[in-house]
């Protein structure tokens, strides 16, 4: 399209914080086999850097509440976008609406910006851990596929309205009951085609659910991996549904019929196998479950006898706030509820007018520890009740979506020899 196009090869990648994880999409065995080869850091990162899909270490996400830009995960099925004219750059709204058009950023920046603060989360979040009950497909996620930012553009409900759909609308005249959103980004899922998803018009059309066509983060103007210069944020649903850099928006029937949203991102029991896979059984996933990660310490790791910080973050799909977060050191017999905070200083109450209800919560809880050996479990509890599933056998997919299981790790006495 005018203004941005998306590149065939990846020689133009952004650069990004090297702290960054950068996680392959490849199965356990064949990492397990290609880890017995001595391969330096760099012969890696360009085999598993295309695309490019990398999270920061998981202490990073609880130092502060907003996570900063650079340590945002990133997910990406291509090479990144190129803008090489931004004042040509449009996006197309057509399909089932009477007033079709092209709205250029001027346009769009026209109407009343909003902040929202939300959490995206990446769908397979916590992937490694399922895979270490049965293989997986899909990019090998630690705990941090998951930020927390302040969203800036314009309400996608009042967009609509200004090209003829009211606010609250559950079809058009013309039948449209779902906005798909098509980007310019091309992947190898699509042959070649764009990324794209849909929610539905209801939703697209209700100010309430706060869903953005943004084009700031965190104060800024989005940079090239978030999106730059226009993405979707829809908050409370997983990131999959959150188009970037935007190159058309249309009004359609039925849902969208992209790759990810008919044959991937959809949740199936552990009985279901790549053999006997039906992908119509299955709706797209569209909220994420109530979850939690505690990010102050490792999987394994060696802590001197006494007092030990427990942190993380808890969060929910559909705008559910955290009712509690327990902390258990006996397999969950027994449990010690943990502090929840938002902003630094201010009091968080679930679902309450003061707090964000699109956003995580940080948690924090003190024990003591003894044993030479302690597994240290954290769960959530959301304000419709919900709360995270004890194993990660019980919730297990072929396409390691969705792990919401208790988190668990195992803190090691390291006694000093002074």
């Amino acid at each position: 399209m005018p203004g941005i196009r998306g590149p065939s090869d990846y020689s133009q990648e952004p650069s990004r914080d090297p702290c960054l994880k950068i996680n392959a999409k490849a199965s356990p065995s064949f990492l397990l086999c290609f880890a017995s080869f001595l391969i330096h850091r760099s012969a890696i990162d360009s085999i598993f850097g295309e695309p490019f899909n990398a999270e920061p270490p998981r202490s990073a996400l609880v130092q502060s509440y907003v996570t900063p830009v650079p340590l945002f995960y990133k997910r990406n099925h291509g090479p990144i976008p190129i803008i090489d004219h931004i004042d040509n750059y449009s996006v197309s709204v057509t399909g089932l609406i009477d007033n079709p058009t092209k709205l250029f950023i001027k346009d769009i920046k026209s109407l009343p910006k909003f902040n929202v603060t939300a959490t995206l989360q990446c769908a397979g979040n916590r992937r490694t851990a399922m895979s270490k009950v049965r293989n997986v497909r899909g990019v090998g996620w630690d705990v941090s596929a998951i930020g927390n930012a302040v969203w800036g553009g314009a309400k996608l409900a009042d967009v609509l309205e200004l090209l003829g759909v009211p606010k609250l609308t559950s079809s058009t005249s013309l039948g449209g009951r779902h906005v798909e959103f098509v980007s310019v980004d091309r992947c190898k899922e699509e042959n070649g085609g764009p990324y794209k998803a849909s929610i539905p018009l209801n939703q697209a059309t209700n100010p309430e659910a706060d869903v953005l066509l943004a084009y700031e983060m965190n104060g800024e103007i989005l940079n090239r991996d978030h999106g730059y210069p226009l993405r979707l944020v829809v908050p409370g649903v997983i990131g999959a549904r959150s188009v970037k850099w935007l190159d058309s928006i249309n009004v359609i029937a039925e849902e969208c019929q992209g790759f990810f949203m008919q044959k991937d991102y959809k949740m199936f029991p552990p009985s279901v196998n790549w053999d006997n896979i039906d992908w119509s059984t299955r709706r797209p996933q569209m909220d994420f479950p109530v979850q939690s990660a505690i990010c102050s310490l490792e999987d394994v790791q060696m802590v001197k006898p006494g007092k030990v910080s427990i942190k993380g973050y808890a969060v929910s799909g559909g705008g559910r706030g955290i009712e509690r977060v327990d902390i258990s050191m006996d397999g969950g017999k027994s449990w010690v509820e943990a502090s929840r905070t938002q902003e630094p200083e201010k009091d968080y109450i679930s679902e309450h007018s003061s707090s964000d209800k699109w956003a995580w919560v940080l948690f924090e809880a003190t024990i003591d520890v003894s044993q030479s050996t302690t597994e240290v479990i954290a769960k959530a509890v959301d304000s419709a009740a919900n709360v995270q599933p004890e194993n990660v056998e019980s919730v297990w997919n072929l396409r390691g979506v969705l792990n919401t299981s208790w988190h668990r790790v195992l803190l090691r006495l390291a006694h000093s020899n002074l």
